[in-house]
């Protein structure tokens, strides 16, 4: 007897399997954020936006910067016209040189620019032995444009909206990437519990046809029944077989997202438990409005669409004042061109103004006008569904809390029913339909239960990202710098 007992436990021992690594939702989620594609791509567009950031703000520091041509050589025929009116070409052969060194620095306040420069110019007549030079010891200039758009105004207000806005991107991005990392979860645990139910099946199925057949010989059971089960065999081994081609499938789908080597196994492990917190409406609404990008980006679009208008409007004519005041000389040698500077003085204002245009500036202002109200319809109505969107995910977080326990009473229930309903057909209580009824229940209550926890940990994983908020350890997903 104990011999026996030895012989049996040697056969249920698993013979050539291989150890598995169990994954939880948690762990494909962070596998997700730390090696994802998508993750990479938020990474990099991250650090783009801060680079752009920086451009921006280089855009309000001065430049210091050296120009110039060294050297510069002409050789050519030069026209000259004579008293008496004839014409004689001349030869000319000549080189010169000129070095700025220019500091400079925009004017955000008006959109004007001042500069200080020195420099510093040779000219060699090289047919005539001739050279001179003229230097500008220094000289400020004062570039301003009048009543025009002023750009450096403007984009100061976009785009430190625009950075921040970036900065939220980022996070939201990251939470978006979460919950795609649940969709490849739940479809790969949807694949790996229909196999689960398949091969379950297909067992309990050939159990069943052998339990048929054996009746079918001895007369209790007609050759209807033991072709009905027959069929259900066949049926079995088919649905086996697509549910093994499903989960390789959704399997490799999951791998390549998360960037697993494709040498290691692995399974799932079914989230039991559910997050227990309680949202509010009206908190939810207040996190989205603090801290979704989103929200911030419509005061961003109002801006632009207003600087559209005012930069309509500056195109109307162009009136610019040039400026400058500094201390210049020349001589026939270097040292020469720096002794006794004279005074070197600018002073201009040009202007632009068209009078006859064909109404081309009132058209110009008139849409941007109505471009700027255009956007401001808009954003009402985004701002309506931008609440619309938040209210409906707290209200189906709460459903959804109820739907999961149902279903997992159903799963527990339906489980227990095919149970008894089996026990009852092998004493010949109930007949094969009966039983057949109770399996298909079963694994469609195993089905519904998956498909609650999936519906539920997507909503979750949404309101995270719409809120920037995590309802379940009560912190924020995004902290202002």
């Amino acid at each position: 007897m104990n011999k026996l007992l030895f012989f049996v436990a040697l056969l249920t021992i698993p013979i050539g399997t291989k150890a598995q690594t169990v994954y939880t939702l948690n762990n494909i989620i962070e596998l997700a954020k730390a090696q994802s594609p998508e993750a990479k791509q938020a990474e990099t567009l991250k650090e783009n936006r801060f680079w752009q950031y920086r451009f921006f703000r280089s855009n309000y520091n001065p430049q210091l910067a050296v120009s110039g041509n060294i050297p510069g050589y002409n050789r050519d025929f030069l026209q000259n016209r004579l008293d008496d009116g004839t014409i004689s070409f001349i030869d000319r052969e000549q080189l010169s040189s000129s070095l700025n060194l220019g500091l400079s620095q925009p004017i955000s306040l008006t959109g004007g620019r001042i500069s200080v420069n020195s420099r510093v110019r040779q000219f060699d007549d090289l047919s005539n032995d001739i050279t001179q030079w003229n230097s500008t010891l220094f000289d400020v200039t004062l570039d301003q444009p009048l009543f025009a758009f002023n750009e450096l105004a403007w984009d100061k207000k976009t785009e430190p909206i625009r950075f921040e806005e970036s900065k939220r991107s980022y996070v939201e991005e990251m939470e978006f990437v979460s919950r795609t990392a649940v969709q490849r979860f739940f479809d790969y645990l949807d694949a790996q519990v229909n196999y689960q139910i398949a091969e379950f099946n297909l067992a309990n199925n050939d159990t069943i046809y052998n339990i048929e057949q054996g009746r079918y010989n001895i007369g209790t059971a007609s050759e209807d029944k033991l072709l009905q089960v027959e069929l259900q065999l066949l049926r079995s081994k088919q649905d086996l077989a697509q549910a093994e081609l499903d989960q390789q499938t959704s399997r490799l789908a999951l791998r390549t997202y998360i960037g697993l080597n494709e040498d290691i196994p692995f399974d799932l492990a079914l989230p039991e438990g559910i997050l227990d917190f309680a949202v509010n409406e009206e908190v939810a609404l207040e996190y989205a409005k603090d801290n979704r990008s989103d929200f911030i980006a419509f005061e961003r679009r109002r801006i632009e669409a207003a600087g559209e208008v005012a930069e309509a409007k500056g195109e109307r004519f162009q009136v610019d004042l040039n400026a400058s005041f500094g201390l210049n000389s020349a001589g026939n040698t270097f040292n020469e061109s720096y002794q006794d500077p004279g005074n070197q003085q600018v002073f201009n204002i040009g202007l632009y103004v068209p009078i006859v245009d064909w109404g081309r500036n009132q058209a110009r202002i008139k849409t941007a006008l109505a471009n700027k109200q255009l956007t401001d319809y808009v954003i009402a109505q985004e701002e309506q569904n931008f609440e619309q969107e938040i209210l409906t995910l707290v209200r189906q977080l709460d459903v959804l809390k109820q739907q999961i326990e149902i279903s997992k009473k159903s799963d527990e229930v339906a489980q227990k029913r095919y149970e008894v309903a089996q026990n009852r057909y092998l004493i010949g209580k109930i007949d094969i339909t009966n039983l057949n009824i109770a399996l298909n229940e079963k694994d469609q209550a195993k089905r519904s239960y998956i498909s609650s926890l999936r519906s539920f940990w997507i909503a979750y994983y949404d309101l995270r990202r719409l809120t920037l908020y995590d309802f379940a350890n009560d912190r924020l997903l995004y902290v202002k710098d």
